[in-house]
C-alpha cells in the first residue's frame, strides 16, 4: 500500500531532511585520510542527536551503527569499524534520521583526498543518474520512468547499474511501498501521484553488477572487486514537480 502524505506531513519530513543534509555536510568536512569509519559513525550520531533527531538505522533489524559506511568495492550496508580511510579511497555513507516520527534517508559517496580519474567519473555519473531519476518524480509519470532514466545515464557512461537493491517509499516507516528500481522500462509500473515520498538511490559500479554479502550478513561488496558508488535523496512528488527534501 502506497501511503500519500499531506502537505503538512511533507513539511515535517522536510525538517527531518534538513537535519540530515546538515549532518552530511559535517561528514564531508570530517572525511580525510586517517579517520576511521567508527569515528565517522560516532560523529554522525552525535550530530543527529544534537539536532533533536535519532538515527533511523541504529537497531534496525539488528544493525549495530547509526550510519552505513561502505568504502571502495563495498556498495551498501557496511558496518563502521576501525578501518582507516586512506588517500584515494572513496567512501559511501548512508544516513537516516527520525525527527518527530518522520524519516529522511540520504546517501553520499565521498572522495578521500585526491582520487583516480575512474573514481571521479564514477562519482559524477552516479550523481547525474540520481538527478535524472529525481527529474522524473512528477505526477503522471511511472515508476519505470525513474529507473529507465537512471539506467540510461549510467550505461551511456559505460558503467553498470547495481540491480539487486532498489529505492523505496518513505514516511513514518523507513521503508514503505513502492519499490523504486534503478533500471527498467519507461512507461511501466504504478503511476506517480502527488503526495508520494520516495527515496531515490542509484548504486553504480565500474565493473559487473553482481554483488556478494560479507560474513557479517550486512556489508555488500561487488563480486568482481570493482569500485562502487551510492547517492540518495528523499524526494516528494509535489504539485509543481519534484521536491528534494534532503538537498544539501
Amino acid at each position: 500500500m502506497i501511503i500519500k502524505k499531506t502537505p503538512a506531513q511533507i513539511e515535517k519530513m522536510a525538517r527531518a531532511g534538513k537535519v540530515l543534509a546538515e549532518v552530511i555536510k559535517e561528514m564531508g568536512d570530517a572525511i580525510r585520510p586517517g579517520v576511521t569509519l567508527k569515528e565517522l559513525d560516532e560523529m554522525a550520531e552525535r550530530s543527529m542527536r544534537l539536532r533533536g533527531a535519532v538515527p533511523s538505522f541504529l537497531g534496525y533489524r539488528g544493525f549495530p551503527a547509526s550510519i552505513c559506511a561502505s568504502p571502495n568495492e563495498m556498495v551498501v550496508h557496511g558496518i563502521p569499524d576501525g578501518r582507516k580511510l586512506k588517500e584515494g579511497d572513496i567512501c559511501s555513507a548512508d544516513f537516516g534520521v527520525i525527527l518527530d516520527g518522520w524519516h529522511a534517508d540520504s546517501a553520499y559517496t565521498f572522495p578521500v583526498g585526491k582520487v583516480s580519474d575512474a573514481a571521479r567519473k564514477l562519482l559524477e555519473v552516479t550523481q547525474a543518474a540520481l538527478e535524472a531519476g529525481i527529474a522524473c518524480c512528477r505526477s503522471g509519470n511511472r515508476i519505470g520512468d525513474i529507473g529507465n532514466a537512471i539506467q540510461r545515464v549510467i550505461e551511456d557512461a559505460g558503467l553498470s547499474v547495481v540491480r539487486e537493491f532498489v529505492g523505496h517509499g518513505i514516511g513514518r516507516s523507513m521503508h514503505e511501498d513502492p519499490q523504486v528500481p534503478n533500471c527498467g522500462t519507461a512507461g511501466r509500473g504504478p503511476v506517480l501521484e502527488e503526495g508520494w515520498v520516495l527515496a531515490i538511490e542509484p548504486m553504480v559500479t565500474t565493473g559487473g553488477w553482481e554483488t556478494k554479502i560479507l560474513d557479517d550478513n550486512w556489508g555488500v561488496v561487488m563480486a568482481d572487486g570493482s569500485l562502487s558508488a551510492h547517492f540518495e535523496h528523499t524526494v516528494a512528488i509535489a504539485a509543481n514537480g519534484p521536491r528534494t527534501l534532503t538537498a544539501l
